[in-house]
């Protein structure tokens, strides 16, 4: 058998006493290593865990009051989203000028100020901030905040403390304002719509008012009472067309009368026998076709009265009286005072049919404009009745934005109230004692490993036991180390050389961890995370 043959079965036999002794045996040829594996990421870790920076966080939980008067019974103006309104008030308190506000106010950041310019000591400041909201679900589906927390982080605890309540203050105070803004801004807005919609709602009232006077009696609504009108209108002209006819009739009967009553000088007293006659046919003509109060039938019977009389007393009609005047009969007189005003009411009857009419026609023009002032109407009042609704919508919003407004400025809106305020940390946000295990922890596992390695790697026959498992041949002799003085002598030097040479190793890697991990915050968060 060749030797590689027999280097590679013991390579690939198994090891024989894997107790204690084969434990020992293994720590005595690979000590060192396991010891160099060990210190350093222990060395590392213990750098990094002793100059790290100590790094505090301060929280404070503020809670989310909801409205404490009933939607129902005042609706607020503020219909923004929360975690929009804190998006936007975030942006407020994180503006610059708030924060140099605070930077210089708790003299934030010493250091920090002399490396870099102040905007990226704002920057900084933002980062060391952090709000972070609390909900409670919602049929399942989404997610309604109820609450949020304020943290801040930096190097003294006393100052975290006092920023994260000044943060949180801030928050109140600026929702509060924010509340009473909106509120305030949108009553002004409505009351301004409410002036200028007030403004047009008043022209379009005077338009209406002076669209009616200007067509008074051609509105739409005045249709029925201008065909009552008109239909009393004819009705009374109608009438005194009859009146006319009648008035004519009565004329001619008068002019007649009076034609044949007229006096006659030395008119002889035989005349008198036929004009009763004549009278008295006239009087029964005109009895059937009028009544006895008909001024005709009247002065007809007055008129036979009198010639009855006059032939009784045996005068002559027309004769001269002692003491008067020769001329006329009284009844002559009479009938023409009869016709005069018979004339007259002729007259009088023609021109009041002459007004009917004009009236008529009017009325007949007002009733034909009316569709043509319905649709003007129309178009005119539906502007009015939509700017009227609209001006109704905007008072009842706006007396309901008043209310709003009174509300929030009596704080008696959505509120935030802190339930528990930021308290200076005690501890660290970085675990130096579990860094320091962990280290520990690591550091050993790695030992073991590198150990284990190396032993799986070394293929060299260790005693004369592992030699005889992989020989057939008898083994006559065993011959024990030999080390000469020349040999020994290198090897301390070795020895000496590998220790320095650690020793080195470990300073540097010790500095270098230290310059890593001192100042470096980032890592301190990285750290605290784990």
């Amino acid at each position: 058998m060749s030797v590689p043959e027999a280097r590679h079965r013991v390579a690939d036999s198994p090891r024989k006493g894997a107790g204690l002794e084969w434990l020992q045996a293994v720590w005595a040829r690979h000590r060192w290593l396991a010891l160099l594996a060990f210190a350093v990421p222990s060395t590392m870790g213990l750098s990094i865990a002793a100059s790290m920076p100590s790094i505090y966080r301060a929280t404070a939980t503020v809670l989310v009051d909801r409205q404490q008067v009933p939607e129902a019974l005042v609706a607020p103006t503020v219909t923004s989203a929360l975690e929009t309104r804190l998006q936007t008030i975030s942006q407020e308190i994180l503006s610059r000028s708030r924060l140099q506000t605070l930077i210089d106010q708790f003299r934030l950041y010493p250091e920090l100020k002399k490396q870099v310019s102040s905007e990226e000591v704002i920057e900084r400041m933002r980062n060391d901030i952090k709000l972070e909201l609390k909900g409670v679900e919602v049929k399942g589906e989404r997610q309604a905040t109820v609450a949020f927390t304020l943290s801040y982080r930096g190097s003294v605890p006393q100052h975290v403390a006092l920023v994260t309540n000044t943060l949180a203050s801030f928050y109140i105070e600026e929702n509060l304002k924010v509340r009473e803004r909106q509120a305030t801004g949108t009553a002004e807005f409505l009351r301004v719509q409410l002036a200028e919609t007030k403004k047009r709602l008043d022209g379009l009232e005077r338009g209406v008012s002076e669209f009616k006077r200007r067509h008074l009696g051609e509105l739409p609504q005045q249709m029925e009472a201008n065909l009552a009108t008109l239909e009393r209108l004819q009705m009374q002209l109608r009438l005194n067309a009859d009146a006319q006819t009648r008035a004519q009739e009565r004329r001619s009967f008068l002019a007649s009368q009076v034609g044949e009553m007229a006096p006659v000088a030395g008119g002889s007293s035989e005349s008198g026998p036929a004009r009763l006659a004549k009278l008295q046919q006239d009087l029964a003509e005109l009895r059937t076709r009028f009544s006895d109060k008909y001024p005709d039938v009247i002065e007809t019977a007055a008129a036979i009265a009198a010639l009855t009389r006059e032939t009784a007393e045996g005068k002559p009609q027309g004769a001269s009286q002692p003491g008067s005047s020769a001329g006329v009969s009284p009844h002559v007189s009479r009938l023409k005072a009869a016709l005069a005003e018979a004339e007259v009411d002729l007259t009088v009857l023609k021109g009041e049919a002459i007004h009917l009419r004009q009236s008529i026609a009017s009325y007949q023009q007002r009733v034909e404009k009316i569709p043509q002032r319905e649709q003007e109407f129309k178009e005119l009042g539906r502007d009015y009745e939509t700017t009227r609704e609209f001006y109704q919508s905007l008072l009842k919003r706006h007396d309901e934005a008043q209310v709003a407004e009174s509300m929030e400025q009596r704080q008696k809106g959505e509120q935030f109230r802190v339930i528990e305020p930021a308290l200076p940390p005690t501890h660290p946000v970085a675990n130096r004692l579990r860094l320091i295990i962990m280290t520990i922890a690591l550091s050993g596992g790695l030992a073991a490993a590198a150990v284990f390695l190396a032993e799986q790697l070394d293929a060299s026959f260790h005693t004369v036991d592992e030699l005889r498992q992989h020989c057939s041949l008898p083994l006559l002799v065993s011959i024990p180390l030999i080390v000469a003085d020349e040999d020994a002598s290198r090897h301390r030097l070795r020895f000496r050389l590998g220790a320095v040479a650690a020793s080195i190793a470990l300073v540097v890697v010790g500095g270098v961890s230290y310059f890593v991990a001192h100042g470096n915050e980032q890592l301190v968060w990285l750290l605290s995370k784990t």
